[in-house]
């Protein structure tokens, strides 16, 4: 998996910098990508609910306080099914997201979502299983394809950092619209993921001066 996932960002970057120049010159400033796939789709699922509308910092915090809390400190669905709602609320989760993480441990041990089977299915089909879960929208779901799967043309239009990333390297007077974004988008086929985390590199380098996410955060 390492070898694939090597042998695709480096296709990626050597097409987004031949067809788009925009592209070639923010890929010179970030530096090598380093999107690497994480096999725990469950424990991505947790994380990506729990760090909804807070901060890093807060969502960092309440996720280690559940993983310390797991019988063997890892977020699997048998562990969190030992856990009701009243118990998760004890943890930090606000009220919606303690009902949301029970009704994922409920689709899961229901089988009405088979995690194991996710990897086998296109994109958009993974996208509609996912989102059959409330508490998990389109957003969360497009994290999970590129955070989790690598999957490697994912055109996040819904998130802010993406498109304020595209503002700043494009030099737009003003945050393109979804609708402008996935337009520009379609150049960078079928590599957009890749573009993406260059995207999102670029902003985070201008605003924070750190180094890019690797992990399922909104900006």
């Amino acid at each position: 998996m390492q070898i694939q996932t090597h042998a695709m960002v480096t296709e990626a970057i050597a097409y987004l910098s031949d067809i788009d120049p925009v592209m070639k010159g923010v890929i010179e400033r970030v530096g090598p990508c380093t999107l690497q796939p994480d096999p725990d789709i469950f424990n991505a699922l947790v994380d990506a609910i729990i760090s909804q509308q807070i901060s890093v910092k807060a969502a960092d915090a309440i996720m280690a306080r559940v993983c310390a809390a797991m019988p063997d400190g890892k977020v699997t669905p048998a562990n969190l099914q030992l856990f009701d709602f009243d118990r998760l609320r004890t943890l930090g989760l606000s009220t919606p997201k303690a009902r949301y993480i029970g009704n994922l441990v409920e689709h899961i041990t229901s089988g009405q979502l088979q995690l194991e089977k996710l990897a086998e299915l296109e994109d958009e089909v993974i996208i509609t299983e996912l989102t059959a879960v409330k508490g998990i929208g389109r957003w969360t779901a497009e994290m999970c394809l590129i955070f989790v799967m690598l999957r490697p043309d994912v055109l996040p239009v819904d998130d802010l950092g993406f498109l304020e990333g595209m503002r700043s390297a494009y030099q737009l007077a003003e945050r393109p619209t979804k609708q402008e974004a996935y337009a520009r988008g379609e150049l960078w086929r079928p590599y957009r993921t890749v573009a993406t985390w260059y995207l999102w590199a670029v902003r985070r380098m201008s605003l924070y001066d750190e180094r890019p996410r690797t992990r399922i955060v909104s900006l």
